[in-house]
């Protein structure tokens, strides 16, 4: 936080000293800068942190001349603390209406979408529709898989995709969000299903990095490949894929470079 905080008002100390044409960007220096500034200012939009240049330039100055401060140790400590307090505030209040309005969302799409012609409906509210139909074998819990997807939100945005990166992921069905482990055991191989996937059953009220929402209601395009030999290392694991379980959690997107905790947090790790 104290790091972040510095950046900060190095970035307003930087843009009330600036000519008011736009800057040249002649060196690495130069874009390493800009850079910087372009992240902190996107994030604090991003925040709806709402500070003062002027005092932010003034506090700057001061520490960097060993000028007397406008405030003690203890009474900056004190203001930071309470920040700090209405900031946690803020991102709950915030994570909360959107998790409430995912949440109908998620319901009124899936209500609508039982009735439609293909879908199913199993006794956990997971909906799917076989697009393609294949002749191997199904996969069981505990085996690995090798499958192509592409994962979209209730809007359409795409937060993953395997087809995309040239590559197909592996891994073990009971490795993944409750939604795929169930249906992936549905599927054989060389069937291609479009999954819609509720809340519930994919990342819940916590979301997945910066594209998947608390109570996110998500839909695949899942193609069962193969089914991999026992003792197989998997590949790059799907958006899908829950960290949460018991095996070595694929590296998810940071929502934020900043210290500060972001508002929202939605990317997945999971497909």
């Amino acid at each position: 936080m104290k790091t972040s905080l510095l950046i900060i008002a190095l970035s307003f100390a930087l843009a009330s000293l600036a000519p008011a044409a736009d800057p040249q960007l002649k060196d690495q220096k130069d874009k390493v800068s800009y850079s910087i500034g372009l992240d902190i200012g996107s994030t604090l939009k991003r925040q709806l942190i709402d500070v003062n240049p002027d005092l932010v330039h003034k506090g700057m100055q001061d520490g960097l001349s060993g000028g007397k401060p406008l405030m003690t140790d203890e009474e900056s400590k004190e203001t930071m603390a309470t920040f700090q307090k209405e900031m946690m505030a803020k991102q709950a209040a915030v994570k909360k209406a959107s998790g409430e309005k995912n949440a109908a969302e998620g319901k009124k799409f899936l209500e609508a979408n039982k009735s439609k012609e293909g879908v199913k409906t199993t006794a956990s509210g997971l909906q799917y529709k076989v697009v393609k139909e294949g002749s191997g074998p199904s996969p069981k819990e505990t085996e690995t898989v090798k499958v192509n997807y592409k994962g979209t939100t209730i809007d359409g945005k795409e937060f993953d995709s395997s087809y995309k990166r040239g590559q197909p992921a592996e891994f073990p069905v009971n490795r993944v969000i409750k939604g795929w482990t169930e249906a992936l055991q549905l599927m054989k191989v060389g069937s291609k299903y479009q999954l819609f996937v509720p809340a519930e059953l994919a990342y819940g009220e916590r979301g997945a990095g910066s594209d998947i929402g608390p109570n996110a209601m998500l839909m695949f395009d899942v193609e069962l490949l193969g089914i991999n030999p026992a003792g197989t290392t998997p590949t790059p694991k799907p958006a899908a894929y829950d960290s949460s379980k018991p095996q070595a959690s694929p590296g998810a997107a940071v929502a934020s470079k900043m210290s500060v905790k972001p508002m929202a947090s939605p990317s997945p790790t999971k497909p």
